[in-house]
């Protein structure tokens, strides 16, 4: 497989892409900024970011039960390989590693099946034999022969383990996907074990099973905690031991009250404390630094219940965040105004924040692909006591937008030089506050009625929540009210929106799924959701036509658009707040997952001659102390020559804690 090195560079010389490989481009993103912080801030980023990353091995082994041996072994022939390096073999393995590395195991980031091996069984295990028994990771008493035994199969035979989520109606979701959350049990047990568990929690119920892995022996189900003296506990230790050396250089008392609440939470395992740590993060506003970190998200889940290790570190853009302190200001009279029924309004809207952001490092199930903004906590009933907070992480997007600019895909996409041209000139900007408006009021938005549980969706509960976030940000790009703010130059602005995203679930997002394969991943579920049901009922106000042989998405009637996007959200948030999960399914898998063979195989062979790379990830900065005269920390200096194979054999090496 060929590989190639890409650069983008702005007017400063910054280098925002990097080396490219199988479907995934690399990118980097600047510190804006950073040098101008206060030493102490620095500090505080610093230790903060060493916590980031000391969490990498569990996201690993989360995301599959031999993904850390997996990705040992092919780190110790990749350093220690004394055959020729230039063969196609070796190159091919180099290839699966860097895989191996960017999605944190051996399934893929996004559509989650297993990676197809490019190299032979017979070159690996020549390979691995090869190699020094002490490089190699052996439990006691093991061989590289037994190693092999273990991990050959794995590998290459595809019918074991082959998808990490596997979502597929029908089918046991738990004993057919193969993240390490679960062992022996089925789906019914699950769900009845954390069943009983909530019907007994009353009205604030903790996010039960969110930090362990649910096992059973012996007949009997148990919770393992991930925690300080539990499962993961050296690398949990770890980051314990950066956050109290954080704390040190916090900003603020609620800042130090956050970080120990958050090591009691790491030390004891219990969920009221992550609770309770969630409410204070939320009351912490004055700092100008702000960090995730630990067990969050559950798309990593079929079920939604166990969350992967994840860590951000992140400075505010002061001038930036005036936008989305605009919205947030204004969350009221947003959620007053929304087309859904009253019911399922929040009567008062308490604690919504946002800010823009600058990613300083990421870590977990956030590195190397990261979103671009995040709203928390997830649990709704802090959510509608205590609000929310969100962030868009204008870094991010920005390393984004420099590496799109010029790459050919809305020429080759785009209808029309007239759509192009709206496009071009608005297109950064909606994109933005479509992100602003999804994270800061989407997720922040709706209430569920009483005795309605949050998991009460199940497998289908993510594609929703992110559908409603969606609309929200559609239906509230076309009001006037954005421009009267000040957040938008004229009324005009949200077509370049409701094109490119329209486009997006209908025909573009397909890039990233082969031919033969069906939409998984929840995020582009919700996207083709939205556009397909848009589409079928839009009465010829969306349209895909043919021209010189090829398909093209033209929209007719913006503003019908959006009275249909008011419907659907209505729909969707009425989902949600009854927790309708008839509908739910009925509603995902008519429109969110089944994909048009002819129409794939067009936009894929469009889009192979444009040579884009369908992913992007990151690397992070290295951040560098400088030590003065009297020994002490005199600044941190944001490194970033170095190259993907040396982060990652540098993270492997200096934070591989299990």
């Amino acid at each position: 497989m060929t590989q190639h090195k890409t650069t983008t560079h702005d007017d400063n010389s910054f280098c925002y892409s990097g080396e490219r490989f199988a479907d995934i481009q690399m990118l980097r993103y600047r510190l804006n900024g950073f040098d101008e912080l206060p030493l102490q801030k620095k500090k505080y980023i610093y230790y903060l970011s060493e916590a980031t990353l000391a969490g990498r091995d569990i996201t690993t082994d989360q995301f599959g039960f031999y993904n850390l041996r997996i990705r040992k072994a092919l780190e110790a022939i990749y350093q220690h390989y004394d055959g020729d390096r230039a063969d196609a073999e070796f190159q091919a393995m180099e290839t699966y590693l860097k895989q191996v590395w960017f999605s944190n195991g051996i399934y893929h980031h996004y559509g989650c099946g297993k990676f197809t091996p490019g190299f032979t069984e017979r070159f690996f295990r020549q390979a691995l034999s090869s190699i020094s028994p002490s490089l190699l990771p052996l439990a006691d008493g093991e061989t590289a022969e037994s190693l092999l035994d273990i991990l050959v199969p794995i590998i290459f035979n595809p019918d074991i383990l082959p998808k990490r989520v596997n979502k597929a109606e029908g089918a046991d979701l738990v004993l057919t996907s193969a993240c390490n959350y679960y062992i022996g049990v089925s789906q019914a047990e699950v769900e009845e074990y954390y069943g009983k568990l909530k019907e007994q929690a009353g009205e604030r119920p903790p996010s039960f099973g969110l930090n362990s892995r649910l096992v059973k022996t012996d007949g009997v189900l148990r919770e393992e905690l991930w925690t300080a003296n539990g499962l993961y506990s050296p690398a949990i230790r770890h980051i314990i031991g950066c956050l109290r050396k954080a704390a040190d250089h916090a900003e603020n008392e609620q800042q130090r009250h956050v970080i120990a609440l958050l090591i009691s939470y790491y030390e004891t395992g219990d969920l009221h404390t992550f609770d309770e740590y969630s409410i204070q993060w939320l009351k912490e506003q004055e700092g100008m630094v702000d960090f995730i970190n630990g067990f969050i998200e559950v798309y990593g889940d079929p079920l939604g219940i166990k969350a992967s290790w994840e860590g951000i570190v992140e400075y505010k853009d002061l001038e930036a965040t005036r936008r989305t302190r605009a919205i947030s200001d204004n969350a009221q009279w947003f959620e007053d105004h929304s087309p859904v029924d009253p019911r399922f309004r929040k009567s008062t809207v308490r604690g919504v924040t946002a800010n823009v952001v600058c990613a300083a490092m990421l870590g977990g199930d956030e590195y190397p692909s990261t979103a671009i903004g995040i709203n928390l906590p997830n649990a709704d009933w802090i959510r509608a006591e205590h609000g929310s907070k969100s962030v868009t992480i204008g870094n991010i997007t920005e390393a984004y937008n420099k590496a799109a600019h010029g790459n050919g895909m809305l020429e080759e996409f785009v209808i029309d030089r007239e759509t192009l041209d709206i496009i071009n000139q608005y297109g950064d900007l909606c994109d933005e506050l479509h992100t602003d408006l999804h994270e800061c009021l989407g997720h922040g938005s709706g209430q569920l009625l009483p005795g309605v549980s949050a998991d009460a969706l199940r497998a289908y509960g993510n594609t929703i929540e992110e559908a409603r976030a969606d609309l929200y940000g559609l239906y509230y790009i076309a009001d006037q009210k954005l421009v009267d703010l000040g957040l938008l130059p004229d009324a005009g602005a949200y077509r370049s929106h409701y094109y490119t995203y329209m486009l997006n679930g209908l025909m573009t997002q397909l890039v990233r799924i082969k031919e033969g394969d069906v939409i998984e991943e929840a995020h582009m579920r919700n996207r083709a959701l939205i556009a397909r049901w848009v589409y079928a009922h839009s009465d010829g106000a969306v349209r895909m036509v043919r021209r010189e042989g090829k398909t093209y998405v033209q929209i007719t009637d913006y503003p019908r658009l959006r009275s249909l996007f008011a419907t659907l959200l209505a729909e969707v948030q009425r989902i949600k707040s009854e927790g309708d999960y008839d509908a739910a399914r009925n509603l995902v898998e008519t429109y969110g997952i089944a994909i048009d063979a002819q129409l794939h195989s067009e936009v894929l062979s469009r889009y192979r001659l444009l040579d884009i790379a369908p992913y992007k990830g990151f690397l992070n900065p290295w951040l560098k102390p400088v030590i003065g005269a009297d020994g002490e920390i005199a600044n941190i200096v944001p490194d970033y020559t170095e190259t993907y194979h040396e982060q990652m054999l540098r993270y492997s090496r200096d934070y591989g804690f299990l």
